[in-house]
């Protein structure tokens, strides 16, 4: 009776794990935020999409945001000077269609003030093929001689302001050019052409009409495909899929490991209810038969236990001697976290996550977790700890150890850097607690620079230089982090090919153009660095009319307009050494800025400019004759050249979209 007890309690202990199933799938927030959803009328909107006050704007990417019309309730997307409704998406071309929508409010007039100069963010959208500028003039003297009735406007009342008399398109034309010489104001509206022609005698309608602009942001299609919703993370720059259970980098991941456990529980149940049927039966002959069963599973599950202790002892040990550092125990990391606890969190990249923990020696420790265990993240795994087991110098993080690669999860411990990042404390979320002076900037200028010559004069190249990536203790003492992407330079190479990686904002213009790496895509990207220490501004920012700041900053060097790029909190106007010496350093930003990598200079060259800076203490800049005779083609990447409807075209700084790799079709 005692052993029927036994199985009964074991059949509702089985029960209660099958019911508490429910709440382990408790959907994410962020999955159940972005459901796509509409204003009314009009498409319903998606990633890249997201409408500002019904989703979240990590749904969408920067520069994506819809609003909602309160007058016609369409979606509505702003750009510079005008907004444009979105009469309908298509996501699986990239591409959508716009119209005025003041084109609605109008009887039989379309007035001046209602319609204005379109500018475009080129970084994000462009024309389609069949869209040409509509040119509308207004303010026509009578000497004016193109009196077509097809080209003429009706005259708008009083209250609407000034009309348009005529409506022609560019061209060498008498008409057109006739009316560029008589008449004062000249607005280009971008419209459709349908078919190779379009008639000017409905004016209105071909406003109305519309044209379609393309996006340049990524597709989310395996993400979709594999349930999940598309999102991006403006804090890493990086995409990410928002699924059921949790955030991950591109996909969901399937959940076969917890399909299988929910099988094996049904089947546990119903084993159970056989063993109990049994047992009424065959009491006794159950008895024995359990006895003897048991006895023979804790022999056979002794045996292998020894085995597998001895076949992992062996393993770890062959992994700690051939990288040379500790192995650690999967069970003592996830001790030190909470379990991975996301209070822990203290970063989370394009590769990972990094926690905070405590080993039980009492060390503080960083550590890293990879996001899956897949063949990719293994040889980024072991490219990390290689790098790191041979290089020594002040400036860079220690790895302390990591885990066996048969371990359940891939995990790397470094050491504990407890002051934030340099980007926290230069516009990020340190910025008030603790702002870096102008002597701390210069010191963290120069210890980086010397981290990085150390890493190219032992063939390695970072690849993911920027401000995230370096470390500052309690003394603002530089260590250099993150060489998951880093690759070693193999002997007597030039550069080195590889596929999309980094950061935007600081990826080597070069990069783009044939996916080649060298030590001054390093240059560059310090380049980028420096810039932010002296301006205190992010590499990017979608709010700037000059997103990039490596633009900026080129274009303020060549202007020399110092003032416009130098944080004016750091000194600038108040001593003229401190001021010296902020110029020579926005200077060696410019070279290190330059498109082509022939025109940058070494990372030993750069530390040792920096470290005269330093001891000179500004007395003397840096001569940079070729800045002032050099051809700006060589620093500024190619403005948009499309039919001039923006009068102020945002720089378009790099080909590729807002996060990397751009697409994942």
């Amino acid at each position: 009776m005692a052993f029927l007890n036994v199985h009964i309690t074991f059949l509702i202990f089985t029960i209660n794990i099958l019911l508490s199933q429910k709440c382990y799938c408790r959907t994410d927030y962020r999955y159940d935020a972005c459901v796509p959803k509409n204003c009314g009328n009009g498409p319903n909107i998606s990633f890249p999409f997201y409408i500002s006050g019904l989703q979240e704007a990590y749904c969408g990417y920067p520069g994506f945001k819809l609003n909602c019309s309160l007058v016609h309730n369409f979606p509505v997307i702003e750009f510079p000077g005008i907004d444009y409704a979105v009469e309908d998406i298509f996501y699986q071309t990239r591409s959508m269609r716009v119209y005025n929508p003041a084109i609605l409010t109008q009887n039989d007039t379309v007035c001046l003030p209602r319609i204005g100069n379109t500018s475009i963010p080129t970084t994000q959208f462009e024309y389609a093929d069949n869209v040409t500028g509509l040119h509308l003039f207004s303010h026509c003297n009578n000497n004016n001689n193109t009196n077509n009735n097809n080209n003429s406007l009706s005259i708008c009342g009083e209250n609407d302001g000034d009309s348009w008399d005529l409506a022609l398109f560019g061209g060498g034309d008498v008409n057109f050019t006739s009316a560029v010489g008589n008449c004062e104001r000249n607005i280009v509206a971008p419209v459709e052409i349908d078919g190779g022609e379009i008639g000017l005698g409905n004016i209105k309608g071909v406003l109305r009409r519309g044209f379609v602009l393309n996006w340049k942001a990524s597709l989310c299609g395996k993400c979709v495909r594999s349930g999940g919703r598309c999102g991006f993370n403006a804090t890493t720059y990086h995409f990410r899929c928002f699924c059921r259970d949790s955030p991950h980098p591109r996909t969901c991941i399937r959940e076969k490991s917890r399909s299988t456990s929910l099988i094996l529980i049904i089947a546990t149940a119903v084993s159970g209810c056989g063993v109990i049927i049994f047992c009424l039966l065959m009491p006794f002959i159950i008895w024995k038969c359990k006895q003897r069963i048991k006895n023979n599973s804790v022999l056979s599950r002794n045996k292998s236990s020894t085995k597998s202790n001895k076949s992992s002892t062996k393993s770890d040990v062959e992994v700690g001697n051939y990288f040379g550092i500790p192995v650690f125990c999967y069970t003592e990391l996830e001790t030190a976290t909470n379990r991975f606890d996301s209070s822990k969190e203290l970063g989370d990249g394009g590769f990972g996550t990094v926690y905070y923990g405590k080993l039980q020696d009492g060390r503080e420790v960083a550590i890293k977790r990879h996001y899956n265990h897949g063949f990719r993240t293994m040889e980024q795994f072991l490219n990390e700890i290689k790098l790191l087991t041979c290089l020594r110098h002040k400036n860079l993080v220690s790895l302390y150890g990591c885990t066996s690669r048969r371990s359940k999860e891939l995990l790397l411990i470094y050491e504990y850097i407890p002051n934030g990042t340099v980007a926290d404390h230069l516009h990020g979320k340190k910025v008030d607690d603790s702002p870096l002076t102008w002597p701390v900037r210069m010191v963290i200028a120069i210890e980086t620079a010397s981290a990085l010559s150390y890493l190219h004069k032992s063939g390695i190249i970072h690849r993911d230089v920027k401000t995230d990536n370096i470390l500052l203790d309690d003394n603002f003492r530089v260590k250099v982090a993150d060489f998951g992407l880093s690759r070693l330079f193999p002997n007597k190479a030039t550069h080195v090919s590889t596929g999309p990686q980094g950061t935007p904002g600081y990826v080597d213009p070069e990069y783009h153009r044939c996916y080649r790496l060298t030590d001054k895509s390093d240059v560059y990207s310090f380049g980028v660095v420096l810039a932010e220490l002296v301006s205190s501004m992010p590499a990017v920012d979608v709010s700037r009319d000059e997103i990039n700041l490596a633009n900026l900053l080129v274009d303020r060097i060549q202007r020399r307009a110092f003032d416009e790029i130098i944080d004016p909190s750091l000194g600038y106007e108040g001593d003229e050494g401190v001021r010296m010496m902020m110029n020579s350093v926005a200077e060696l930003a410019f070279r290190c800025l330059g498109l082509e990598r022939e025109m940058r200079p070494a990372m030993d060259e750069v530390l040792e400019i920096l470290e005269g800076i330093k001891k000179r203490g500004g007395e003397q800049e840096l001569e940079l004759e070729k800045i002032k005779g050099a051809d700006c083609n060589y620093f500024v990447a190619g403005k948009d050249e499309s039919f001039g409807l923006s009068p102020k075209a945002v720089t378009d700084a790099w080909v590729s979209g807002i996060s990397t790799p751009c697409s994942d079709d």
